[in-house]
């Protein structure tokens, strides 16, 4: 792990949510940090806790039936869980901010995108109208949206998918955060934009020399735009490391799955890897290791006992026993 200090850090989250008869565990005990410029992925598929683990830094997991039960989220050394509603609405947009899956839905159908962008804006700061404006049209033509003055009178639905998370983007980026949270900004969008907006994000990170959070299920999103990345499974993080590390040496059973499932050119005309079974259902996760029933190099141990983090070395970490004794 670095040295450095970082900007975000969360360490051993709990978030649980309630049922009249049962306890999801949706994040169960994670851990991982942020440093200021740099682009870290968290990886997992749905249902596994990045977003809910992204939304606690923000205050908005619904309470009830969410509650955050156990760990810290450091953001410049201060404990963003004992922040107030004050303090909380002070940091959202501002030094932390966040873009969602979907803008169709994250968008107000009812005001304008320059009222939207616009609103962000003055919520922290004073601003005259005039220079709201300017500043709202400057942030469009930096997402590359054409005709930015013709586009602040518009509603959500007169823009394309790409436009509209071009606009989530610039709400984002409009008080100029310290950390950009991005959970799946590309999910919904065709191959080309998706493109279109990686690269986006990758030119506003340099410029602004901004942290990414990016939330993704696509391992072939991350390995275009990530620094470091987390790899999450059942509320836990199960590996750790570079881009490089990861994808180049997988140390994690379910990494190395998903790296085995992802298409190419050699596997053209064959059958895909597909990792046996499904992820457990957080309010009933087996005992041990979550990934043991899936498992091709489950021991007896992985079946009774949760295994710690092991260090392999210049930052990567894995959760498996296993794999890591057999490296040694």
């Amino acid at each position: 792990m670095s040295s450095r200090k970082p900007l975000l850090s969360t360490q051993d989250l709990k978030v649980y949510f309630y049922g009249r008869d049962k306890i999801s565990r949706a994040v169960d005990g994670v851990s991982y940090n942020i440093h200021s410029g740099e682009t870290v992925c968290l990886v997992g598929e749905s249902g596994c806790g990045k977003t809910v683990s992204a939304l606690s830094a923000l205050g908005l997991v619904p309470s009830p039936p969410g509650k955050i039960v156990g760990g810290r989220i450091l953001f410049k050394d201060r404990d963003i869980l004992k922040f107030d509603d004050a303090a909380m609405q002070k940091l959202r947009g501002n030094q932390i901010s966040m873009v969602f899956q979907e803008p169709l839905t994250s968008l107000n159908p009812v005001f304008t995108i320059g009222d939207q962008i616009g609103e962000a804006i003055r919520t922290h700061e004073k601003i005259e109208q005039e220079a709201l404006n300017k500043r709202c049209v400057q942030l469009l033509k930096e997402m590359g949206i054409p005709s930015p003055e013709e586009r602040l009178k518009d509603y959500p639905h007169q823009l394309s998918g790409g436009q509209r998370q071009r606009v989530m983007i610039a709400m984002a980026l409009a008080c100029n955060p310290d950390l950009m949270i991005a959970d799946e900004p590309t999910t919904a969008l065709d191959v080309t934009v998706q493109a279109q907006i990686l690269n986006l994000l990758r030119s506003v990170q340099e410029r602004a020399s901004m942290s990414i959070l990016y939330i993704t299920h696509d391992l072939g999103v991350v390995s275009g735009i990530a620094d470091r990345v987390y790899v999450m499974y059942a509320g836990l993080i199960v590996e750790e490391g570079t881009t490089r590390q990861v994808f180049g040496d997988a140390a994690h059973p379910y990494t190395q799955g998903l790296l085995a499932s992802l298409p190419n050119r050699e596997k053209r005309g064959r059958r895909l890897h597909n990792i046996p079974g499904t992820v457990p259902n957080p309010a009933y996760k087996p005992e041990g290791c979550p990934f043991h029933p899936r498992c091709t190099h489950a021991v007896k141990s992985c079946k009774t006992e949760l295994p710690r983090i092991m260090d392999l070395g210049k930052g990567h970490w894995s959760r498996c026993p296993v794999l890591a004794k057999k490296r040694s």
